[in-house]
């Protein structure tokens, strides 16, 4: 993990505390300053700075001191992509990582002691992001939405699980594009009793949900040629894994962002399928 941090005048003792502690835990650190506490700076000049190379991706997060915080996270919290968290205790430190996708730390040298600054400096940096339900909440803090989504799945007898995750992804974006399984490759996956549907209904019944903008036919178990043909700005999964399992297991590009949409509980086609079995016994 590579930081960048800075501070104003009032920040400068604290944030050399800061870069001690970094070093000793063995994470890289780019002081843009100031380095003494004479001369008086202005903070949105240091937080501009800090807020501009976190979101141009140079660095994965950024941390800023000023008296209170207050000033730093307002003036990085105007660039678009930069999610500044202003925290003055503990407890708010892995929330504002979990809920928040937090990516600049903003502390008030005044307000906070030592102690307590590293202890959240060690907690926020620790935390991750907690994905799933949190996910549409943030990109709705992005006013410039991205031109393409992908998503893909079996999409065999639809349920709201499925309509679902197509909501979720239309909303990251201006256009959704959806693959869809063939045949061959569902029996791959789910064996030789499936899909129950086949193909080219499956992709009629997508086409017909009006946040799918464009549907296709894959023939194979894995989405990396989809992706690659696509080549979409944002890549939608349903499920348990966590977006770094999907990228290393579908070989998604780092230039192309995924986003996991949470799973809804006993939605599924084979737990539909398990009902439609329980009710033929019955009957």
């Amino acid at each position: 993990m590579n930081i960048v941090i800075a501070s104003d005048h009032n920040g400068v003792e604290l944030k050399e505390k800061i870069k001690s502690y970094l070093a000793s835990i063995g994470v890289s650190c780019v002081d843009l300053g100031p380095y003494s506490e004479d001369n008086k700076v202005d903070y949105t000049d240091y937080a501009f700075q800090v807020g501009t190379i976190v979101q141009n991706k140079d660095v994965s997060r950024g941390i800023l001191v000023c008296g209170t915080g207050v000033g730093m996270s307002i003036a990085a919290n105007r660039l678009v992509g930069v999610r500044a968290a202003l925290v003055h205790n503990i407890e708010t430190a892995p929330k504002c990582r979990e809920h928040n996708d937090s990516n600049v730390l903003c502390l008030g040298s005044w307000i906070t002691d030592e102690e307590e600054s590293l202890d959240i400096v060690s907690t926020w940096l620790t935390s991750e992001f907690g994905e799933r339900r949190h996910v549409k909440r943030i990109e709705k803090l992005n006013p410039n939405k991205v031109k393409t989504v992908f998503t893909n799945g079996v999409f065999d007898i639809l349920h709201t699980g499925h309509i679902e995750i197509l909501k979720f992804a239309k909303n990251l974006g201006d256009r959704l594009i959806v693959a869809i399984n063939s045949d061959q490759s569902v029996r791959k996956l789910k064996g030789d009793d499936r899909p129950i549907n086949d193909e080219n209904d499956r992709l009629t019944m997508i086409q017909s949900i009006r946040w799918v903008d464009e549907a296709f036919i894959f023939d194979s178990t894995d989405t990396v040629d989809a992706i690659s043909n696509v080549n979409p700005d944002i890549v939608v999964k349903g499920g348990e894994w966590t977006k770094d399992e999907v990228r290393e297991r579908d070989n998604i590009p780092e230039d192309i962002e995924v986003k996991i949409c949470p799973l809804f509980k006993n939605k599924s086609t084979t737990n539909t399928l398990k009902k439609i079995v329980s009710w033929q016994k019955k009957s």
